[in-house]
């Protein structure tokens, strides 16, 4: 049995299966932990989508702001584009929109000592604060379909980059979900920027004051080390705290996969030859 955490896939199924090769995955006994962004950007979204959820007993994913940009777009809130397009085309579209809409934003594993979410969990929050926040977020997503309708138009309203326990629950609701699915530069303050995708070593961003989420002062400590995606421009990343996963493969990159039941994480890759011009297509 092995448990394997794989980075953001973003549509790009060839890679992916030759990822699956490349670690021996055995349906039958092995896990997968996808940090979301399984769909948009790459050749193949509906392949993607629909593969996972043929081995969903076998896989832990969380939801990435590209999916719920996707489920967004089922409900008519957001644009739908040519990646995301033929899902929302097949006559299956509902089982697999409601299947992620019942995908989780954190998944913990106390034997392991790891837990996952797609972007992080805010330097604001615990593990008690970030399960219970997730939880929160969780059940408006699995709500009926006309409250999902409702909400997801009210988290895209705008967005909400500080966390006060005195705003308005929509705000509190849009932060929670901004730093599960969008986080990465965050301020001396704990203030989240949407704006910054580059590397952290960029010295203009550190004279502002900005560093990323993991490494700002007083952060407040998880106990378990935090899987995550989102930050192509970091790329593959590791401290005690956390290990970063997105190794940019939809920018022609690679996927990178680590075998998380081992002492030290094994680390295997394949690369991702880009096939089409790619647009930008930010949440």
């Amino acid at each position: 049995m092995a448990i394997w955490a794989i980075g953001d896939l973003q549509g790009c199924y060839s890679a992916f299966r030759r990822l699956l090769d490349e670690i021996g995955f055995d349906l039958a006994d092995d896990t997968l932990w996808l940090v979301g962004d399984l769909v948009n950007r790459g050749e193949d979204s509906l392949a993607m989508l629909e593969y996972i959820y043929s081995i969903r007993d076998s896989v832990e994913v969380v939801l990435g702001n590209h999916d719920i940009s996707l489920i967004a777009a089922y409900y008519g809130v957001k644009k739908s584009n040519r990646f995301i397009d033929p899902i929302l085309e097949s006559p299956h579209a509902e089982t697999y929109i409601h299947w992620l809409r019942h995908q989780r934003f954190l998944h913990i594993d106390y034997q392991l000592g790891y837990c996952m979410a797609h972007a992080g969990i805010s330097p604001e929050f615990d593990l008690g604060m970030a399960i219970r926040y997730a939880k929160q977020i969780e059940e408006r997503l699995q709500a009926d379909e006309n409250k999902v309708k409702v909400w997801l138009e009210k988290m895209f309203h705008h967005t909400c980059d500080r966390f006060d326990r005195r705003a308005s629950i929509d705000d509190i609701e849009r932060y929670i979900l901004s730093t599960f699915t969008q986080m990465r530069f965050c301020y001396r303050d704990h203030r989240l920027d949407f704006d910054q995708k580059g590397p952290p070593t960029d010295k203009k961003l550190e004279e502002k004051g900005m560093k990323p989420w993991f490494h700002v002062v007083d952060r407040k400590p998880v106990d378990l080390k935090i899987v995550f995606g989102h930050w192509s421009a970091l790329g593959y990343y590791q401290d005690e705290h956390v290990l970063a996963l997105d190794t940019g493969c939809v920018w022609n990159g690679r996927l990178t996969a680590a075998k998380l039941d081992s002492y030290t994480p094994e680390i295997i890759s394949v690369p991702c030859p880009r096939k089409e011009a790619l647009e930008d297509l930010i949440f």
